[in-house]
């Protein structure tokens, strides 16, 4: 059984943190999907990927290309994970208020959801998905960097 990780963006954007993210995830050896809401951000999303510093190379794609299934980073709005996402991923990365269900926390790994702290929309979105997944009985934690730091602020079983 997994965990959900909730982390809250206040001093950085979601371009900046997602690499950081990313790195550990696939240090530690998971696969991930990155699930987004809308086709033209997971597009944007992917070009910000590539990018990135040469020491961190992230390889990555958008889903619906012949290679998804060896992505080791695989980018949707597709809301199937697991073997249904394409790359058989071990780490669900949900951005931009996508939908995470507790099945899919106790399926995988690990799920993330990072949302933007200062969009008043995507605070509530959020809010909402740490209170159905933990009443769902899902462990969770809630990182927030409202001091620059990353701080652990809430936990539960």
């Amino acid at each position: 059984m997994g965990a959900v990780y909730f982390y809250h963006l206040t001093q950085s954007s979601l371009e900046a943190t997602l690499p950081q993210l990313l790195v550990k995830a696939l240090g530690v050896g998971w696969r991930v999907h990155i699930r987004g809401t809308s086709a033209d951000r997971m597009s944007w999303l992917n070009d910000k990927l590539w990018l990135g510093r040469e020491a961190e190379f992230l390889p990555h794609g958008l889903a619906g290309g012949e290679f998804d299934a060896v992505q080791p980073i695989l980018l949707s709005t597709d809301t199937n994970t697991n073997t249904d996402a394409g790359n058989n991923p071990e780490c669900l990365m949900a951005v931009d208020g996508a939908e995470v269900s507790a099945q899919e926390v106790m399926d995988l790994e690990r799920v993330c959801v990072v949302f933007d702290g200062n969009d008043a929309p995507a605070l509530e979105i959020a809010r909402s998905q740490w209170k159905s997944l933990t009443e769902a009985g899902c462990a969770a934690q809630y990182w927030s960097q409202d001091t620059g730091k990353w701080q652990m602020k809430a936990e539960s079983d």
